[in-house]
């Protein structure tokens, strides 16, 4: 483990159909975005070692590697855990492993207030929404509420020890998404597209926008939770499901493919 005071970190996220890693050195960043899905079990290595070539920075020289554990696409989660943990067992490093919709809230706080749409310390809930599949969403809500006297916004991770979950992690039909108590402000994901009005309506002043979960946002949030006291051991990096099933048996997609028929026929004048 690196005894420098730049800490190290390696970072991606394979859940989803974007492969996004990135690795840092104190403040310096390096990343890049690929393709995911079934390229990323090919793939995700050799970014990996390029990518550390390019930031002059040896496995063994990490403080940990952090990963999207979940929830999401059962083979990109099963293709990070398996990199991280053969990565953290050859480096003798520990891993980190961040759930992906924390991520995906903080990716939205953070492009919010990088296009000057939100003070860093304006006190916002995200409720973080990612396509599941099989006409399903997963959702999870946040509450960033600010600390007096934080350091700057410039530091990474310096601040996202104030990220409070609002609404645990849930999968199911978008109707049927369970709300935080308080106003939502923000609505973050990538199942606007395929659900639209199916989600729940936006409140008051408060928007829509796209977000992934990027391994930058898991390099803004790995030193608050490594901090924490998170980090666990390679055999430990475990994906997060929320889920069993992968998909719909066939007998199931003709149902949902009838009901559909059924409700477009129902909603005709």
């Amino acid at each position: 483990m690196s005894t420098s005071p730049e800490r190290r970190w390696l970072a991606f996220d394979t859940s989803t159909d974007v492969l996004s890693l990135a690795v840092a050195r104190g403040e310096q960043v390096w990343s890049q975005t690929l393709p995911g899905g079934a390229q990323a079990s090919s793939g995700l290595i050799p970014a990996v070692l390029a990518l550390l070539a390019e930031a002059d920075m040896p496995l063994a020289s990490l403080d940990a590697i952090v990963f999207g554990r979940g929830p999401g696409s059962f083979t990109g989660l099963r293709t990070a855990c398996a990199v991280a943990q053969g990565l953290a067992f050859g480096a003798d490093v520990p891993v980190l492993p961040i759930d992906t919709l924390l991520a995906v809230a903080e990716e939205a706080r953070w492009a919010q207030v990088q296009a000057g749409a939100l003070l860093p310390d304006a006190a916002l809930t995200v409720l973080a929404l990612l396509d599941a599949r099989m006409d399903e969403v997963y959702s999870a809500a946040y509450r960033w509420l600010p600390e007096p006297g934080s350091v700057p916004e410039s530091v990474p991770g310096s601040s996202h020890r104030r990220w409070q979950e609002a609404a645990p992690l849930q999968v199911g039909a978008p109707e049927k998404l369970q709300m935080p108590n308080d106003r939502v402000v923000l609505q973050a994901g990538n199942a606007f597209a395929a659900y639209g009005e199916r989600l729940p309506p936006v409140a008051p002043g408060g928007l829509r926008c796209e977000a992934l979960p990027t391994a930058a946002a898991l390099l803004r949030l790995a030193p608050a939770l490594w901090a924490q006291g998170l980090a666990v051991p390679a055999e430990q990096a475990m994906p997060l499901y929320i889920r069993d099933k992968v998909a719909n048996t066939t007998a199931e997609r003709e149902a949902m493919k009838a009901q559909t028929a059924l409700d477009k026929a129902a909603a005709q004048p």
